[in-house]
Parts: C-alpha cells; structure tokens; sequence
C-alpha cells in the first residue's frame, strides 16, 4: 500500500497547521450545539409554563452573567496576589535600609506581620471591617457578624480585603526596625488588623460606614472617595508609626550622645544594602497594579470596570514617576546650593515614586491624568519637607514610612477634593452631584460638600489610631515589653533573638558580643539558681562591668529605668 509523500517540509507543516485549525472549529462548533441543544431541551420541556425562545434567551443571559462572576473572582484573586506580594516589597526595602546586625530580626517582623494579619483578620478583622453588611440597614460603627468567616460566601473579597490589612501592618514595621521587641511587634500586628484597621475600613468602605460613599445615606450627600486606600491603609499605617516612634525613642546614638545630650549633627545610620531597597521599590510598584487598577473590582455601582481600572493604573504610573523624578531632581537643586556639590540622591528617587504611589491611591479612578501627573509633583515635594522636618524635630524612621504613607496619604485624600472630575467620578461611583472644588467653581457653584468630607476623614482616621494605639504603646513601654534593651541593640537584634552568628563583624565588635554572651549565660545560671535557692531575682538582671563598658561605648548610660527620658530616649 502506498503512502503520499509531501514534496518538502514546509508544505507538511502547512497542511498539519490547517487541519488542526479546521479540527478545533468543528470541535467548537459540536461544542456550541450541543450546549445549546442541551438548553433548548430543558426550555421544550417547560413549554408549557414559559415560552421556549424566551427560556433560551434567559438561560445563555445567566450563563454570560455567571462567566462574568467567574472572570472577576479569578481577577480578584490575581489583584490579591499582586498586592500580597507587596509583602515581599516591604522586606526587601526594609532589610536594606537596616544595618547588617539587624537584617533577620526585619525579615522576620515583616513575615509575622503578614501572619499576624492573617491571624487577626480571619478571627475578628473581616467581621468588624465587613461583617453584615448590606445595602439597606442603618448606618453602624462596627461589623457585627461573619467573625471567623462563618457565613461568608464570597470569599475572594476576604482575600482582597486581607491583603489590605496586611499591608497596613507592613508600613510600621520600617520605622521601628532595629530597636522593637519582638512580642511587641506581634502584639501590635494583630491589634492593628483585628481591631484599629477594620474600624477605619468599615467607616470609609463598608456600605454600612458613616463616612462611607457606598452607604444610602451618605454623608454631605457623597461620602469619603478613597478609591484604594490612601487614608484606609496608608493614613492608618502612617499614623501608627508616628505614634510608637514618639514612645518608642531613636536608634541609639541616632540624635543623642551618651548622656542624652541632643548631637550638633543627627547621625546617619545608612542601610546595608541599596540593591535591596531598588527591588523592595520596584516590587512595591508592581504590586500597586493590583491595589489601585484591582479595586475597581469590587465596585457595585458600574458594570463597566475596565476603563475604571484602565485609568487607575494609568494614573498610578504617571503619578508614581513624576514623584520620583521630582524628588530627585529638587534634592539635587537644594544640595547643589547648600553644599556646592550636585548629588543625585537614589534614596530620593525611591522614596519619592513610593510617595507618589501613595498619594495617587485615592483618586486614581477618578481624576484626570494631568491631575495625576499634580498629585506626583506636589507628592515628591512633599516627602523631602516632611523627610527633612522628621530629622529636625528627632523622630527617627529608619525607612522614612511616615513621610512617605502618612504626609503623602494625606495629601492624596485632600487631591481628591480638589481635583476629582464629574465624569470619572460618574464612571466609578455612579453620580457626580458632588465633585473636586475646582470643577464645582467652574460649574459655579462654591459646594465643598466632598472637600469636606475628606477633611473628616483626614482627622477622623488620625483621631482613631492616637486614641487606640498611642495608649497601647504607652502599656507596652511602661511594661517594659516595647524596646530592646540597650545591650540587644548594641549587638544587633539578629544575635540578641535569633542567635545569630557569635563573632563581630564591621558593626559589632567581637567584646560586646561576649559581653551580651556572658550576660546571657549569667541570667541562665541565676535563673537556675534562684530556682533551687529562691535567690532574688534581681541578680538575674545584673550588667557586669564589661556590659556597661560596651553600653558605655556606644553611647549609653546606664540607668536600669524603662520609661521614657526627657529627651524622648528610652533607658
């Protein structure tokens, strides 16, 4: 038998190519009418109650609607992932803004956070953020129901949400490095995203929230527009930083000499590792695709979310690189006049495309985006005079979140005031009866309805964090739970929790370390003894003089106190 032979390769690929083209449509086309052979029947065999054409036009409508549920979900989880993966942005940032003594003891916070969160947010966050609400019952101030996550049915809006909570953790987590206790940072973790973040989310997101956009009856007729979270996350983590490094105190010889005299000139304490803090920046920039664009997931107003998410992610790019570019190149200008020499400042550029990130978070969807490209500018000026103002009134941020997440969120939540535009506004909330001032005095009319709005939720969000966390690091501190103590933090907290490696490095000179080790062994020993003796426990916690001589060199007096000292340090 004889077989037909093509005349060259290519000819045989050609007809293999087309027959397998000419398989999948008829194999789709089977498809197709089988399916809808499958619906006609269940339709003829209702004839007798609705007519067949209608049964049929309904059923393939219920299958478009239920492709499109799938299709968000799948999204929804996706733009989960992206904002998840922020996590590993702030490691990465923040384990090279610290010295190399204290690059685990980072790591490690920024992992418990994520589990902390998860922790806080399956057990009691999502109920007091979400739980119960519906487009119909009163205004609350907290969720009542859906407490570990019983009853919730879409679950892909728990994943979204957490993420978010999550991060709101992560952005303290910078400004306290190498000086927190670890049982504190857990504590705060779970506080932060159980009880203090939901609150905040509820009020200005769940349909049921005073202040909410979504509720019925909102407030002033529009609600707070904070789109993905510039005052929700970014205002909360903020604040919370400002907060525990006011009780908490500066590094250890940051801005004070060793009796707590304030230094002529703060000093610098530059991170390890640039590289890392260039990648945590750019995977937080990556990640933000899926915080701002994702959020137009979750709108309920419009079903037409894909230029409502289009423009988000437009805006976060525009607003991001003109922050950076205008942080930079201002920080080159004012250095150049100051000290005659030009620097181009990474650190700058970094932080200030992150500043501009964060401005732009509320109103991505609803401003223009030559409004975005105002927001970046005025974002990038914005965090080198609050950067510089922290350093003058001596708060010490190792990573300069505040500036960043607080002074930037703010101003991003008061752009949306000014700047947001009736019709992107219409496309995201469904109404533009209340807009940005200064479209409503070129409409003429000088209604403030939603400037004022966001001015509320400016103090209302600081308000709620100082009246819950500032109390709470105020126990922590009086506990003696909230700082290392000063011989941790000579060695670096890597050795002091995690038991890192027992010999000095450039950092760490190789007597303080036996000097920690001795202690350590000490405790050990009278902790025994007092056990089998019932000798007092106060020997447990003696320092040797070689101890104080280390604590001595590093700029430390050596009051046993736990409490905060005149000038803000903590003995």
């Amino acid at each position: 038998m004889s077989t037909f032979q093509f005349p060259n390769e290519q000819e045989a690929t050609d007809f293999a190519s087309a027959a397998s083209s000419v398989f999948t449509r008829t194999l789709a086309t089977r498809t197709f009418e089988l399916a809808e052979l499958t619906i006609y029947d269940d339709c003829a065999a209702q004839a007798s109650e609705f007519p067949v054409l209608q049964c049929v036009a309904n059923a393939l409508e219920q299958g478009q609607i239920n492709n499109a549920q799938d299709a968000n979900t799948w999204f929804l989880i996706f733009a989960s992932a992206l904002i998840f993966f922020m996590q590993a942005g702030f490691a990465m940032l923040c384990a090279g803004s610290v010295r190399i003594k204290n690059v685990g003891n980072t790591m490690l916070k920024n992992l418990l956070d994520a589990c902390g969160a998860a922790v806080g947010f399956f057990t009691i966050g999502y109920a007091f953020a979400f739980g119960g609400q519906d487009s119909t019952t009163a205004t609350t101030f907290i969720g009542t129901t859906n407490f570990f996550m019983v009853g919730i049915t879409n679950q892909a809006f728990w994943l979204f949400q957490f993420a978010f909570a999550a991060t709101s953790a992560t952005i303290t987590a910078g400004t306290l490095a190498e000086r927190c206790q670890m049982a504190a940072y857990l504590c705060y973790s779970v506080i932060l995203t159980g009880f203090v973040y939901p609150v905040v989310a509820h009020s200005i997101w769940s349909n049921n929230g005073f202040l909410s956009a979504f509720n019925v009856n909102p407030f002033l007729g529009i609600g707070v527009i904070d789109f993905a979270g510039s005052a929700v996350v970014h205002m909360t983590g903020g604040s919370t930083a400002v907060f525990a490094t006011m009780i908490l105190g500066p590094r250890k010889g940051r801005f004070y000499d060793a009796r707590g005299n304030p230094l002529p000139k703060p000093k610098p304490f530059p991170g390890h590792s640039v590289a890392l803090q260039m990648l945590g920046t750019f995977i937080l920039w990556f990640g933000w695709y899926g915080f701002n664009p994702g959020s137009a997931l979750i709108l309920t107003t419009t079903l037409n979310t894909g230029p409502v998410a289009a423009l988000a992610a437009v805006n976060t790019t525009i607003s991001a690189a003109v922050a950076g570019t205008t942080a930079l190149f201002t920080n080159l200008f004012v250095e150049e006049r100051t000290t005659g020499e030009a620097k181009f400042d990474l650190l700058s550029l970094m932080n200030g495309c992150l500043g501009g990130l964060v401005a732009i978070t509320a109103g991505c969807a609803v401003v223009e985006p030559w409004a975005a490209f105002v927001i970046g500018l005025i974002a990038g000026w914005l965090y080198l005079l609050s950067s510089a103002a922290l350093i003058r009134i001596r708060l010490d941020d190792a990573v300069d979140a505040i500036p960043v997440h607080l002074v930037c969120g703010t101003w991003g939540i008061l752009a949306v005031g000014f700047l947001a535009a009736p019709d992107r506004i219409l496309a995201a909330y469904g109404t533009d009866e209340h807009v940005g001032w200064f479209y409503e005095l070129a409409r003429g009319s000088f209604n403030a309805s939603l400037l004022g709005c966001q001015i509320i939720a400016i103090f209302f969000v600081i308000g709620w964090v100082f009246f819950i966390m500032f109390p709470f690091f105020i126990w922590l501190n009086y506990m003696g739970w909230f700082r290392a103590d000063s011989l941790e933090e000579l060695v670096g907290l890597d050795i002091s929790y995690h038991g890192g490696g027992a010999g000095g490095n450039d950092e760490v000179k190789l007597e303080y370390v036996e000097a920690f080790n001795r202690r350590k062994d000490n405790k050990q020993n009278a902790h025994s003894n007092a056990q089998q003796q019932e000798m007092p426990q106060h020997y447990a916690d003696s320092y040797s003089p070689q101890e104080e001589a280390a604590m001595e060199a590093m700029g430390e007096d050596d009051e046993r106190g736990g409490g905060m000292m005149p000038n803000g340090m903590v003995g």
